[in-house]
Order: structure tokens, then sequence, then C-alpha cells
């Protein structure tokens, strides 16, 4: 059963998706993306998906001309892309994945950077859905193009100088979704080359606190909570990064969940600030 909760912008049960699956205006993705080397993404959705879904790569529908991981694609590319997987205009689209890192929340606020808006995410995932048994295929659909316009939003994302200015203004919050040692600057970063720590006077949130054990975002009173713990004033700016991009996405997604109204992605991320030994930073708590 779908829920009270259900914001086809935001955020879909399964039960949501189940009622919905056959809709002809619904395109289905699977936005799966692994740090671990020994799992591929794309197998696993050829082994086994959502009917209907398509398969969206994350590294492969990026910014070709960055030597940064994923950087958000530009808007021909996105075009090119959806157009081809048979995403068009009017279609209402739900994204999901099977990953620890919720990938899904990248693949969404990427969706929302080209001014699309009738798009959420699946809370729970595959995993939810396997878990209940619901139907699964393990052929890719039938695509014919479809025509699709954009319109990119510029307010949604932040580059190295803007992030480098909100660092020392103070004007922005700066929220980091990695984990506590890698925030502290006490891990190691998993991409070599990198230095340890954080953007100066950036907060803490692990994106997995936004979670519950079952993999759904947890309810609003909580979401508002944890920022709120991280030392987070809701009433101001927030500007959300991690290690590249892709788990400061499920902090922008909470925050929208919230109805938080002014908020943006670092995209570079820590793959970006952490190579340039010119730029500060800071190890720590917050």
């Amino acid at each position: 059963m779908s829920t009270d909760s259900d914001d086809p912008k935001v955020l879909v049960s399964t039960g949501w998706l189940a009622a919905h699956l056959h809709d002809p205006d619904l395109r289905i993705i699977d936005a799966s993306w692994f740090l671990e080397p020994d799992r591929d993404a794309r197998a696993e959705y050829m082994d086994a998906h959502i009917p209907g879904a398509r398969f969206f790569d994350i590294d492969e529908i990026a910014d070709k001309r960055s030597e940064l991981p994923h950087m958000a694609p530009q808007p021909e590319m996105f075009v090119s892309r959806m157009r081809a997987m048979g995403i068009g205009d009017g279609h209402q689209v739900v994204v999901y994945d099977n990953s620890p890192v919720r990938s899904a929340a990248r693949v969404w606020w990427t969706f929302r950077l080209m001014g699309k808006q009738d798009v959420a995410v699946l809370d729970g995932g595959f995993a939810k859905w396997l878990a209940e048994g619901r139907e699964t295929e393990d052929m890719p659909p039938i695509l014919r193009d479809r025509h699709i316009t954009v319109q990119r939003q510029a307010a949604l994302v932040r580059d190295v100088t803007q992030v480098a200015a909100a660092s020392k203004l103070g004007d922005q919050q700066i929220v980091d979704a990695r984990g506590p040692e890698r925030f502290r600057g006490e891990a190691p970063e998993p991409r070599p080359g990198l230095r340890s720590g954080h953007i100066p006077g950036s907060r803490n949130l692990p994106f997995g606190r936004l979670y519950d054990a079952d993999g759904t975002l947890k309810p609003v009173p909580e979401l508002r909570a944890a920022f709120e713990a991280a030392g987070v004033d809701l009433s101001r700016p927030v500007i959300t990064t991690c290690g590249s991009g892709v788990t400061a996405a499920s902090l922008f997604l909470a925050l929208e969940r919230i109805g938080h109204r002014d908020h943006s992605l670092y995209d570079g991320s820590w793959a970006e600030w952490g190579s340039f030994p010119d730029l500060k930073i800071a190890t720590g708590d917050a």
C-alpha cells in the first residue's frame, strides 16, 4: 500500500511503486553504484531488477572533461542519455539502488539539477522491494527515444570557489556526510593522494544517521533532530558535501524531505578539496 507520506517529487514507498508499476508514464531507474571493487552494479542489474527499470551509470553519465569522479553531466549529455533511455517530458521517474551508499539520491539530485521535478527516490530501495517478495525481472526493457527538455538549476550546485567563500565567510553552513573518522582526519581517504580532514567550519552528519535499519529514510522529526544534533541551523542555507558527491545527495534529499528550501551540493566534495594543497583543511571535531 502507498502511505500518506508518499511524495512523488521526493520519496515514495515500495507500496506506492507497486501500485503504479504499470502506469504508462512511469519510468524506473536502477541507480546502484558501489565503492566496493568486487561489486558490479550493471551486472547486478542484469541479474535482477524491478520490472521496467533502466540502468543509470553514475560514472558514465558524467562530465568527462573533469578529472574528478562522476561530476554532474552537462545538460546536453544528460538529454542525450535520457532520450536514449526512453525517459522524457511528462514522465514520473522513480530512482532506486541496492547500495550501502544510497546512490539513488545522487541520481535524484541530478534530475533536480536538470530542472526535473517529477522524480522520487524509492524508500528502502531494492533491498526492501526484495524483502517484501515483490516481482523482479532479468531482461532490460525495450527502449524508445523520448523527447526531454532540461533547464539547469545552478542554485542547486556549488563549485570549489563558492565553497571556499562559504567556509571563510560563514554565510552558508557546510555539512559533511562522511564518517566521523574521515571528517576528523583520523582515517585515510579511500581515494589515494587526498589529504585527511574536513573543510574549515563544516559540520559533520554521517549520511547513515538519516536512515533506519531497513534502509528507509527516517521520519521527518528524526531527520530534523539529526541535523540539529550536528549543529545545523535549519533556518539558514546549507551546502552538502562528502567524499565525491554521492552521499552528500542523501543530506540534500533529507533537507528536501523536511521542507528546507535553501540547500545545494558541492559536486567536487573532498575528492576536489582534499587534492588542492593550497586549500586549508581542519582536523578534529567540528
